[in-house]
């Protein structure tokens, strides 16, 4: 049998503008709550990912939280060039394909965050791995059961992500399932993923407000 590992793929660190989550507490946190690999995914930068991989790199996948202009955001992994925000979202996806990275739609239906339109993510869906159908951050749970919703009824595979923007969010939402070390590896693993999924408070979303208000006193990034 395939050797069973934790894994959480949507988290932040202090390298996004609303968390000041450092490398080494982050990579200490997921000690703690056994997980075993971690895709950072900064908005719109891998810098912090690099560093990281760099520290830990039997644990860490390079990621990014990529916005785009026309839609919503694209989660993604195994990525070695940083995919700029703010570019149509067909650019973006051709920018991720090209490099091989496994491509997810972040949180699809919570428009009050940046969500997709059901048109485009069937335009997409053949170069999407999957659809991210639980975000512990997602305030309504009705956004997380529509995204589950659409999978099923178009074939999507699915994904969870605590989008943990601090250590307590940490493992909110992960996968249990067999290892893997490549975006080919992911693919072929997660249809055997089994999900552990919670929602974090909603007041969990002050945790981002005081980071950024934080970070414009206090810290340069």
């Amino acid at each position: 049998m395939a050797l069973q590992i934790k894994v959480e793929f949507h988290c932040h660190t202090v390298y996004s503008s609303d968390s000041i989550v450092s490398i080494d507490d982050l990579m200490a946190a997921c000690k703690i709550k056994g997980i075993h690999k971690v895709v950072i995914t900064d908005h719109n930068t891998i810098r912090g990912a690099l560093e990281a991989k760099q520290k830990f790199p039997e644990q860490v996948i390079v990621g990014e939280e990529v916005r785009t202009c026309d839609g919503g955001e694209f989660l993604c992994a195994f990525i070695s060039e940083e995919v700029p925000k703010e570019l149509p979202w067909k650019t973006a996806l051709k920018l991720l394909k090209d490099q091989g990275a496994f491509i997810a739609a972040a949180h699809p239906f919570d428009h009050a965050r940046h969500g997709w339109q059901e048109n485009q993510l069937l335009e997409m869906q053949a170069d999407l791995d999957a659809l991210e159908v639980f975000n512990s951050r997602t305030i309504n749970g009705a956004f997380n059961n529509k995204a589950a919703q659409f999978a099923r009824q178009h074939g999507f595979q699915t994904l969870v992500g605590s989008d943990a923007h601090s250590l307590i969010e940490l493992g909110r939402a992960t996968a249990t399932m067999p290892d893997f070390n490549s975006a080919a590896d992911l693919r072929e693993a997660l249809p055997q993923a089994v999900f552990q999924a919670k929602r974090s408070s909603a007041l969990i979303h002050f945790t981002s407000v005081y980071a950024r208000f934080h970070k414009h006193f206090f810290m340069l990034i």
